[in-house]
């Protein structure tokens, strides 16, 4: 029993590495990884950036990824579990408003404690519509400036609901960064609607998700869709049974996981190449059951409470350890790994080249340092 269990393991996490292209890149430009994503955790700037680029395969490195934030191929903007993602901008306009109204309903006890209010939220929008028009980009301190010349007191946490509930309302996203600040920008400068084909009802825009969903991150459960995308179980389910003829299932253990029907099948040398994912990576955020591929006993060394997920090692599909980069002399990079069990010689001289890949992503020379 547990040997079929750990080789089912095995199967979900071989199969993980090629759905998310970090084992197996199809894509050449960052709008085209995150638009197949769906949507990519952001909430910290520079982990989002890596796990772009560690998806591409480095094609263009860092600065490939930064003009794509500049030009609005990709969109910084809260969408699932009102959390920041990177999403591609013709998918806001089905994205959001799947989303959106059970976050708000959600965070309705802390906006009252805050005394935001629906008449608040309205003269909140004004005012970054007034401030935003003509095409600006505008930073949070800039936005909060706005609000407090409305009348709205921006203090207390009251401006990240106001942004955020602004952007789940569709009308502001993320602009050009302005050096090493974020801007604000509006979703009808930033994102016009495209001319293409989008999902045209609530059950579409849930099935596109599903789909976008399974075939990036399966092997899958409904749960693990559920927890991502935010949505209620039942409109999971409903999602998933819109697009199941175009998935593969498996069973393991008491699971059903599912995946795309055509899910790549990585060669060994694939599978035990290593990976140093950054911060609150798709690969473990993605998934309510991260089982597969960490450790019971290693959870609370990779996610110590409060939501983090700290960038993790992988080797061979596992969570192998964890590290952290620094940047201590000018060029170069100094990247600390802590293995959670002294690696071979093999995992080892893998781990090396994963870190050497980091340093070649943001141009600059890696100075690796092992811990124990």
């Amino acid at each position: 029993m547990r040997r079929a269990a750990d080789e089912g393991a095995a199967r979900i996490a071989a199969r993980r590495l090629a759905a998310q292209q970090l084992a197996a890149h199809r894509f050449a430009r960052p709008g085209q990884l995150v638009a197949f994503m769906g949507a990519v955790q952001a909430q910290d700037p520079a982990a989002a950036r890596w796990a772009v680029g560690l998806r591409l395969g480095g094609r263009g490195g860092l600065a490939a990824v930064e003009r794509a934030l500049t030009d609005g191929s990709i969109i910084r903007t809260h969408v699932m579990r009102w959390t920041w993602q990177l999403v591609a901008p013709a998918d806001l306009h089905w994205m959001v408003p799947l989303v959106a109204a059970r976050l708000v309903a959600r965070a309705a006890r802390r906006h009252r404690e805050l005394g935001l209010d629906a008449a608040a939220f309205q003269r909140a929008h004004a005012a970054f519509a007034r401030a935003l028009r003509d095409g600006g980009h505008l930073t949070r301190a800039e936005l909060g400036a706005a609000l407090r010349a409305a009348g709205l007191a921006p203090e207390g946490g009251r401006l990240s609901h106001l942004l955020g509930h602004a952007e789940l309302a569709g009308l502001i996203c993320s602009g050009a960064p302005r050096g090493k600040q974020a801007t604000f920008a509006l979703v009808a400068a930033r994102a016009p609607r495209p001319g293409s084909p989008a999902p045209r009802s609530r059950a579409d825009a849930a099935a596109e998700l599903a789909r976008r969903y399974f075939v990036s991150r399966g092997p899958a459960t409904t749960a693990d869709f559920a927890w991502w995308s935010g949505l209620a179980p039942a409109e999971a389910r409903t999602g998933l049974e819109a697009v199941r003829a175009e998935l593969a299932a498996e069973t393991v253990g008491d699971a059903v996981y599912w995946c795309g029907a055509r899910a790549a099948r990585l060669p060994d040398a694939a599978l035990a190449r290593a990976h140093l994912l950054p911060a609150f990576d798709e690969y473990l955020v993605a998934y309510r059951d991260r089982s597969a591929v960490l450790a019971d006993a290693d959870v609370r060394r990779v996610n110590a409470g409060g939501g983090l997920l700290a960038p993790a090692i992988v080797v061979g599909g596992r969570v192998a350890g964890i590290w952290r980069r620094t940047f201590e002399r000018r060029g170069s990079v100094t990247i600390a790994l802590q293995p959670f069990a002294p690696p071979d010689r093999r995992a080892r001289d893998a781990i090396g080249e994963a870190a050497e890949r980091y340093g070649a992503f943001l141009d600059l020379a890696p100075n690796v340092v092992w811990h124990r």
